[in-house]
Parts: structure tokens; sequence; C-alpha cells
């Protein structure tokens, strides 16, 4: 169950608001069908505004067009946050475009939607990175591996750290994208019950870490090159100099320690104690510890020294001079490079390989058909999962094909600017109008350049850096990604938290991860607000207003 309140107890507004919205929310229907229902509903809309002429004109950063020479290392996946997979150095204009609403039931629009159902889903590259990065974690589970490590992870953390430990390192992976999602998400819920602790307060604690806290991090990820090169070209309007990658660098490093913390707080104190005592259904998922298999032991050392092998592979094939994992032409490691494009099939490997050795090590398997069988019972489980991303996939492409999204968000931002208020009320305000955008636009990069030919030179007319309004936009894109029904790992989310708990669905995920939303938000923004009243440096020689 969801809830531990004893006979008689009165529950906080809190416990009663978040219970309301998980019965609100499980009631809803089927994924499957609330998406088919939403598609129907955007067709029908898609064809009223049609009618109705609606239209908006907009200054948007596109990237110049440029020959591309194919190469075979474009492996990064992001559809959840639709970064480009293109090298750093890719050159963006500022062009005026009017964008007109797309009826869905037009001859075109009908044509669009039964040529393009096959490449909708063909093309929602999510379902691949879900079977591959999850071929790895099957194999690494099935063997025994993820046990061994989540008790030694366990053994090491302090019961009090346990959260914060899982949410910072969620924080973290969101350098290789997707693979928080799917491998820290079923780890941390794994992690939770074997202190028997509930799983779905480790659940939340590790979608946490990696949904809401994901435009920040300790290292320069990919959609730093990214987000920089679209304010760059923003920043060309109004005339000023380019910024680096570095330009939030300070800031970024701050936000994920002390968000991290917040997200932990809220894990410990309002997220376990409504959820309670973890009682399994049916006498499944027994929550005694179970104990160290005789050959754990000896399994770890295989998997530690296999481990220590592929990664001095991997170092082989990108700290040389010209190593293929480097840039091309500039020969970095980090930022849009091969090395962070491979990011997600190097943790497959790891993965596959360790698992493989600990389960030679453990004599948890015995031939390469174990191996097969591992990988074949992990894909049978993701059915239910493919069958909701065919749907999702749909959803979006004709959501994308309408024009919707794109007017919503310009008019939301002309509404912006025209207010009036003040840089730093303003500021607050697009934080908060971002945030709205991102229930149906999810996408980091989609979002910034709409929104960057429109702040960035109206705030530096105010008088405050462009590297402070990418720092506000880094806040507003990530809180509200943990509750969109546009996360397409939402489904995957469901179907962890439905190991442990047979009727959990879209209401109970949400309501697991409100807080983290509103608290996380909240406290971001005031710690933006510090940060520029006080004038801190938001990276090295990068100041909060020139």
């Amino acid at each position: 169950m969801t809830a531990s309140t004893a006979p008689g107890e009165k529950q906080s507004l809190m416990q009663r608001l978040l219970g309301g919205i998980e019965k609100v929310g499980n009631k809803v229907p089927h994924p499957v069908l609330m998406f088919l229902y939403l598609i129907i509903g955007v067709v029908i809309l898609s064809h009223i505004l049609f009618l109705a002429g609606v239209s908006v004109t907009e200054e948007i950063a596109v990237p110049i067009p440029t020959e591309v020479t194919p190469n075979f290392y474009e492996d990064t996946a992001y559809p959840i946050e639709g970064l480009s997979t293109s090298p750093s150095d890719v050159q963006y204009e500022i062009r005026e475009n009017t964008i007109t609403i797309n009826s869905l039931l037009t001859t075109e629009g009908i044509r669009f939607i039964f040529t393009s159902f096959l490449p909708n889903f063909a093309g929602f590259s999510v379902v691949a990175v879900v079977f591959v990065a999850m071929m790895g974690a099957g194999v690494a589970e099935e063997t025994g591996l993820m046990a061994a490590l989540i008790r030694k992870l366990v053994a090491v953390s302090p019961r009090g750290m346990l959260s914060f430990i899982i949410i910072f390192v969620g924080v973290l992976s969101s350098v290789a994208t997707d693979a928080g999602y799917l491998i820290l998400v079923p780890l941390g819920a794994a992690a939770f019950l074997s202190v028997k602790r509930h799983p779905l307060v480790g659940l939340a604690a590790a979608y946490g870490g990696v949904g809401a806290i994901f435009a920040v991090n300790l290292l320069i990820a990919p959609l730093d090159a990214m987000l920089t090169e679209v304010t760059n070209e923003a920043i060309a309007l109004a005339g000023g100099q380019p910024i680096t990658v570095l330009s939030n660098f300070y800031f970024s490093v701050a936000s994920a320690f002390i968000i991290s913390v917040v997200a932990a707080l809220i894990t410990d104190r309002i997220i376990e104690p409504r959820l309670g005592k973890y009682v399994p259904e049916g006498g499944e998922g027994d929550t005694q510890e179970a104990e160290a298999p005789a050959g754990e032991g000896r399994g770890l050392k295989f998997a530690g020294l296999a481990t220590l092998a592929f990664i001095g592979l991997i170092v082989l094939l990108t700290a040389p001079e010209g190593a293929p994992l480097r840039h091309p032409v500039t020969g970095e490691i980090l930022g849009a490079t091969p090395f962070m494009d491979s990011l997600i099939f190097i943790i497959t490997l790891i993965f596959l390989i360790s698992g493989i050795a600990y389960g030679i090590g453990a004599k948890t398997i015995s031939s390469s058909n174990d191996v097969i069988k591992a990988v074949t019972k992990t894909f049978a489980s993701l059915a239910g999962l493919v069958f909701m991303l065919l749907m999702i996939s749909q959803f979006i492409a004709y959501f994308n094909y309408s024009n919707m999204p794109s007017v919503i968000a310009v008019v939301l931002a002309e509404l912006l600017e025209q207010s009036g208020f003040g840089a730093l009320p303003l500021m607050i305000g697009m934080i908060i109008v971002i945030m709205l955008l991102d229930v149906i636009i999810p996408g980091s990069l989609p979002k910034w350049a709409i929104f960057a030919p429109i702040f960035v030179p109206l705030f530096m007319r105010l008088g405050v850096t462009p590297q402070t309004v990418l720092a506000a936009y880094r806040i507003g894109d990530s809180p509200l990604n943990v509750v969109t029904p546009l996360m397409v790992y939402l489904p995957f989310m469901i179907t962890v938290a439905q190991r442990y708990q047979k009727d959990a669905g879209i209401g109970t995920i949400i309501a697991l991860m409100v807080p983290y939303t509103l608290i996380i938000a909240v406290a971001w923004i005031i710690l933006f607000i510090i940060w520029f009243v006080l004038n801190i440096p938001l990276g090295p020689g990068y100041p909060v207003s020139g």
C-alpha cells in the first residue's frame, strides 16, 4: 500500500492533497488509452484553431545548414531533452518566422497521420535506448551483480545519507542523459527495499535526482554546449560578447549540491512518512535483507577486474591525440563529442561485461546461453512499455505537427516581455513561464531556441548578463520534468513501481513527485534570488550583471 495512516490518526493537509492526487490520477484511463484520447483532442483542436486563422511571428535560433559527413558514433539519446548530436561547432542564426496552426483534418494533415505512423515510432529513439540500456542492466540483474552492488552501497552508506547519495548520483547521471532513468531508478527502489524502507521512496528519490534537477551538474555536459551556442546567437542580436560553456559553472555546481540536499529532505520528511512501512502484496517481495551468496566476494572481484580492463580500453580510445572518441576537428573530449555521445553505449557495455564477469566468478551463469536468456527475459518484460511508447510517439508527433506548442510558447513569452516588470521580477516570471511550458515542451533545446532570442536581448538592455538569463532558464527547465505526462519515461516509472505495488499508476507517480516539483522550484528560485542580489559570479569571469 502507499500510505500507512493508523486508524483514527489525523492526516495532514499535504497527505490529504497527495492522497487525492493519487486517487484521481489512478482513475484516469490506462496510459495507452489516455494518449489515444489526447491524440483525438489534438486532432480536433488543431482544426478549430486552423479555421480561426491562429498564427504568431517570432525570432528563433535555427542551425545554419552545413554539409555533414556521416559518422557512426552518434548514439546520444535525445527525446527527453531534445539534445542534438551535432558537434559543438554547429552555428546558429536568428530568423524571423511566422508560425501558423496546421490542421490534422485537412488533406495534408490526414496524409501526415497515415504516412507518419511508422516513421514516428521508428524515429522515436527512446525505444532503442530502453532496449540497449536494459540489455546490460538486465544481465547484471540476472547474474546477481545488481543485488551485490546494492548490498555494498547500503553497507557503506549511513542510513541518513542514503537518500542524498541516490539523489546526487541521479543529478550526476544527467551527463549520460537517459541512463539515470533506466538504471538508477530501479536501483534506488531496490536499495531502499534492502534496508527495509519503502521501495517507492527510493524510486521517488532517484527519479527526483535524475529528472527534477536535470539541467545542472558538476561536469560539462553536451546540453551545456548546445544551450551556450543558442545563447551566443541571441547575444549577437544585441551586439554583445559570446559566452562559453563555463558561464554557469559555479551556479551549476552549487545548485547540484544544494538542491540535492533539498530533495533528500523532501524524501525523508515528506515522502517516506506518507508511504510508511512497506507491506508486500500477497506475500511477495520479502523485505528481509537477503544474505550474500557464498560466491559474491569472488564475483565482485571478477566484476571489478573486468570493469577496470574495460575502462582502460575506453581510456586508450579517448586519451591519445587523434583517438576515435575525441572530437574529430577540435580534439576535445568533453562537450558534444564522440565520447559524450557514446556514454549510454559505454555504460551498457560496463554493466554487460561486469555482469558476465560477476556471473562467472559467483558461478551464477554457466554458459553463453544463460546470458542470452537474461537479455531475452529483460526484453520480454518491456513489452507493455513499448506499446505505451508507440502511442506516446504518435501524440508527440501530431502535437508538434500542429504547431500548437510553439504558438503557446511565443504567446506566453510576448505577454511576459510586455509586462513592464523590473529585471528580477521579470526573470522570476520567465522561470515560471518556462516551468509551465515544460509540461508540453519537455525538451531543453527547443524551448531555449524560442526563448533565447526574446529574453537574452531584453535582459541585456536591463543590464542583466546573458549568463544570468541562461542560469534562470536552467531552473525553469527541470522541476516539472517529473510530473509532465509527456515525460517519455513516465511509463517506465509506472512499470518499476508496479513491481512493488500492483495497482500503481500515473496518479501514484505524480503524487510521489509533486512535492519535489513544488519545493525544488521554490528553493531553486530563492537560491537564484540570493545569488542575483549578492552578485555572486555564475562562472569563472562571468558576473551576474555587467
